[in-house]
């Protein structure tokens, strides 16, 4: 039996001016909410624990109300953060990543007292968000930076608690010896606590200049730099050249960008355990086989100016 005549019409089957049957009814799709700070987040504004701290500020507001941490919001809600309109994104896409060959001599940061040239002089504009730097780098420090429009995304690469590896090629003035390098790997005292190299192995070199590849987890303030002076080495050239499993590619030379396609940026995500369908056992395995993004890990010496 299909169903009688007292049956609510709003349970009969809809169907689209082409005879295709639809998923949802309207109302059924304005229904559809989620919470203030995950929307913030995918909207590029921060990570939520950013946009949660925010809203406790009470810089956030729905519909003219001051919104509280864990109110859920529907596209037709009006949202403002600092009294500005925000655009939320309510179509399951990926987030934007751009990979930036950061030269010497820029700063990471959109506001300077000193005047100093910023990386976010050369980004593209982003409709209804912004650019999250996925971890800094020093001044006078290049190699590969990484922006996205997902503050969840930036968070996961980014915070020391997910330790996602940074690799970098560091020149010295002078050679390391063997009982340094074992200091490196078990851990030398800084002003903000222990640091160590995860890895670290020589990587050629002409007379008192000496490069080495070396891993670090953290990624604290000027961290390479400061463990090479604790030892009393000098860095004389400092180039991060792999960020989790984005390594800089050769074609990309200083001052140079580049975006990921949708099908890399998806594996990005799943990499860092943000996408839900994914088969974790599979995804381990291919990733073990699949080198880091670029030329197969290989970074190529001396690190010639590109």
């Amino acid at each position: 039996m299909i169903g009688s005549a007292n049956q609510p019409s709003n349970t009969m089957p809809r169907y689209s001016y082409k005879g295709r049957p639809l998923k949802a009814a309207p109302d059924e799709l304005e229904d559809h909410s989620e919470k203030l700070q995950k929307a913030l987040a995918t909207a590029g504004l921060g990570s939520r624990r950013d946009m949660e701290q925010l809203i406790a500020e009470g810089r956030v507001s729905v519909n003219g109300m001051p919104a509280k941490v864990g109110d859920r919001v529907k596209s037709s809600d009006l949202v403002k953060v600092n009294g500005r309109l925000v655009r939320l994104a309510w179509k399951h896409q990926a987030p934007r990543v751009l990979i930036y060959h950061k030269p010497e001599g820029e700063i990471v940061s959109r506001d300077d007292p000193e005047g100093r040239p910023s990386v976010f002089e050369h980004l593209p504009a982003i409709r209804g968000g912004r650019w999250i730097t996925v971890g800094r780098l020093d001044f006078n420090t290049e190699g590969l930076l990484i922006f996205t429009s997902n503050g969840d995304l930036a968070n996961r690469l980014s915070h020391p608690r997910y330790e996602v590896e940074r690799e970098y090629a560091v020149r010295l003035l002078g050679a390391l010896t063997g009982e340094q390098m074992n200091l490196l790997l078990n851990g030398v005292e800084l002003d903000d606590g222990v640091a160590k190299v995860e890895s670290i192995v020589p990587a050629g070199g002409e007379g008192v200049n000496q490069w080495y590849r070396l891993v670090i987890k953290e990624g604290r303030n000027r961290e390479v730099r400061r463990i090479m002076e604790h030892l009393g080495l000098i860095v004389s050239r400092l180039i991060r050249v792999r960020f989790g499993p984005l390594a800089m590619p050769s074609r990309l030379k200083r001052g140079q960008q580049e975006e990921l396609p949708e099908a890399e940026v998806q594996e990005l995500m799943k990499w860092c355990g943000l996408l839900q369908d994914i088969e974790r056992g599979n995804e381990r395995e291919n990733h073990a086989e699949r080198a880091p993004r670029g030329e197969g890990g290989k970074i190529g010496h001396p690190y010639r100016r590109r």
